[in-house]
C-alpha cells in the first residue's frame, strides 16, 4: 500500500503488546511497511502464540519485557527508543477473565494506559499517538442502532468498564496536556480507536469465538458456543489495524489536530452477525465440525448486541472495511488449515492475507 509504506517507512515506532495477538500482525505489517519497532509487553499471553510461530523477535529493533505500569522502565525505554509514533495496543482483551480477575484487568486497561500517557508528558518530545480500546468501551443498552464516538462510555462488566474508563484517561489526557489546540507547543498528537470481536489466525487465547473453535476442530470435538443469538461486529484482525494504520497516517499530517479524537472501527453497517452464524460459516469453510450450546452463569454477564457507527471513519480517515464479514471468517478458517498442516508457514501465512488485504484496500480506496 503505497500510503503506508510513505508513512511508515523509516519510522521508529514504540508499540506497546507486541507479544499479543493484534500486535504481533502489527508487527509483522509494521515491518513490511519498513517500520523499526521496538516492543514493549509481558511474555505471550498463550502458548502456542502468534508471536513465537512467526519468530516476531526477529524482526524488531528491541524487545522488552515489562509492565506497562513499572512506570520508570516504561520512561525509560520510549526515551531510548525515541519514538516518532506510539501505538498503544497491552490489554487484559478478555471479558471473562475481566469477571476472573477485574482488579488485574483494571490495572492493566486503566492504569497502564495512564502509565504511557504519563510517560510522553514526562519525555515531552513530539509524537503521534495511538491508545487501542475496544467497541465495549460505551454503555451497552442492547439499542440496536450502532454506538458513535459520541455516546456515553461504561459497560456494566470489568471489561467494558476498564476499557470506558481507558477512554476517559486519553480524554483527560488530551485536553489536560496534549491539547489539540495547542500542538504546536507539545506535539503530541493523540488519539484512540475502538475496535472489537476482532478475528484472524494465530489467535489462541481462552473464550474467544474462533479460537475456541479451531481447538475443537483440531481435536474432532463440538465447539462450546455460550451464546448463539448474540450478535458482535465481527471483523478480521487486518481491518481494524488498517484502520489503526490511518489514523496514525492522519496523526503524521499538517491537519492533524483535526485528527485528535476517538474513532470507531467496525464492519460495515448491517454486517453483523450472531454467534450461531459466525460458526456455521467456519465449519463450512473448514469442511466438518458442529456446535453445541454451553450456556454461561448469570453472574457473567454479556450483551446480546452491540453495533458500531463506523461513518466518522468512512468520511474522515477514507477508511472502510475491504473484506466481508464472511471473507473475514473464512480467511481466518484458511489460516488455521495451512498452519495445521505445516506450523513453519505462520509467518509467510500472515505476510500472504497482508498483501492479500492490502490489494483489497486500494483497491477500493481509489
Amino acid at each position: 500500500m503505497i500510503e503506508f509504506q510513505q508513512t511508515f517507512r523509516g519510522k521508529k515506532v514504540f508499540l506497546t503488546g507486541h507479544t499479543g495477538f493484534k500486535g504481533a500482525w502489527l508487527s509483522l505489517w509494521l515491518s513490511k511497511l519498513g517500520a523499526q519497532v521496538t516492543g514493549y509487553s509481558l511474555d505471550p499471553p498463550s502458548t502456542p502464540s502468534l508471536y513465537e510461530v512467526a519468530n516476531i523477535r526477529d524482526l524488531l529493533e528491541s524487545d522488552i519485557r515489562d509492565d506497562l505500569v513499572n512506570a520508570k522502565r516504561l520512561l525509560d525505554a520510549i526515551e531510548v527508543a525515541d519514538p516518532d509514533i506510539v501505538m498503544h495496543l497491552a490489554a487484559q482483551s478478555v471479558v471473562s477473565k475481566g469477571y476472573d480477575s477485574p482488579y488485574d484487568t483494571l490495572m492493566t486497561n486503566v492504569m497502564g494506559t495512564a502509565s504511557l500517557l504519563d510517560a510522553l508528558r514526562q519525555r515531552g518530545k513530539p509524537c503521534a499517538v495511538l491508545c487501542v480500546t475496544s467497541d465495549k468501551c460505551y454503555e451497552n443498552v442492547e439499542q440496536v442502532w450502532g454506538y458513535r464516538e459520541n455516546d456515553k462510555f461504561g459497560d456494566c462488566d470489568p471489561y467494558g468498564g476498564s476499557k470506558g474508563c481507558a477512554e476517559i484517561v486519553v480524554n483527560f489526557y488530551r485536553s489536560s496536556y496534549f491539547s489539540p489546540s495547542s500542538l504546536s507547543e507539545h506535539g503530541i498528537a493523540l488519539a484512540s480507536a475502538r475496535a472489537g470481536n476482532v478475528i484472524g489466525g494465530g489467535d489462541w487465547k481462552r473464550d474467544a469465538l474462533l479460537c475456541d473453535a479451531f481447538r475443537s476442530l483440531a481435536v474432532k470435538e463440538a465447539i462450546p458456543i455460550r451464546n448463539p443469538q448474540s450478535t458482535r461486529p465481527w471483523q478480521h484482525v487486518l481491518q481494524c489495524l488498517s484502520g489503526y494504520l490511518c489514523i496514525v497516517e492522519k496523526l503524521l499530517t499538517p491537519e492533524r489536530a483535526q485528527f485528535c479524537t476517538g474513532w470507531n472501527i467496525g464492519p460495515m453497517p448491517g454486517s453483523e452477525l450472531c454467534v450461531s452464524d459466525v460458526i456455521d460459516i467456519f465449519t463450512d469453510e473448514w469442511g466438518s465440525g458442529e456446535w453445541s450450546n454451553v450456556g454461561t452463569s448469570d453472574q457473567k454477564r454479556e450483551a446480546n448486541i452491540l453495533r458500531l457507527c463506523i461513518d466518522k471513519a468512512i468520511w474522515e480517515l477514507d477508511w472502510k472495511p475491504a473484506w466481508t464479514v464472511d471473507t473475514a471468517i473464512r480467511n481466518t478458517a484458511k489460516w488455521y488449515q495451512e498452519y495445521l498442516n505445516d506450523e513453519s508457514l505462520a509467518r509467510e501465512l500472515c505476510y500472504s492475507q497482508i498483501d492479500q488485504y492490502t490489494t483489497s484496500f486500494s483497491v477500493q480506496r481509489q
